[in-house]
């Protein structure tokens, strides 16, 4: 606080703000330097959606079909649940790659889902994909 005596008899009290003003303004600059350097940008690739259902059906992918009236479909071919196993062992034993999408019916239990994964695990898949289920049951 800075005092002073004017000639007019009385004492005057005023703050300095000059000093506190500067510091804010460079708190203020520093921290719009900091948060522009910080801001970091993700690379994504999202493939169009009419370019994804084209390439679908070209694609040498294995999708495992969970239909509503319980039964096991591997890319058009009907299995049961008993030879599920064995029949995913058998298409994948010559495959370099071990992956594996899953499709549930819009009606199927979750139970039904973790018990396919499970027996495709135990037949040799090791990467598991479950794709989302549409409203209208395709």
């Amino acid at each position: 606080m800075a005092m002073s005596t004017s000639s007019g008899g009385g004492v005057n009290s005023d703050i300095n703000v000059t000093p506190m003003i500067d510091v804010l303004l460079v708190l203020l600059i520093i921290f719009m330097v900091v948060i522009a350097l910080g801001r970091t940008a993700i690379q994504i690739q999202i493939p169009p959606t009419e370019t994804a259902t084209k390439n679908s059906d070209q694609s040498n992918q294995i999708v495992l079909e969970l239909r509503d009236d319980g039964t096991y479909w591997i890319n058009g071919t009907q299995f049961t649940q008993a030879n599920l196993g064995p029949g995913i062992k058998q298409i994948y034993d010559q495959r370099p790659t071990k992956l594996m999408f899953i499709k549930p019916g819009v009606n199927r239990l979750y139970k039904d889902m973790i018990s396919a994964i499970d027996v495709a695990r135990g037949a040799g898949v090791e990467v598991v994909g479950v794709t989302p289920i549409e409203a209208n049951g395709t």
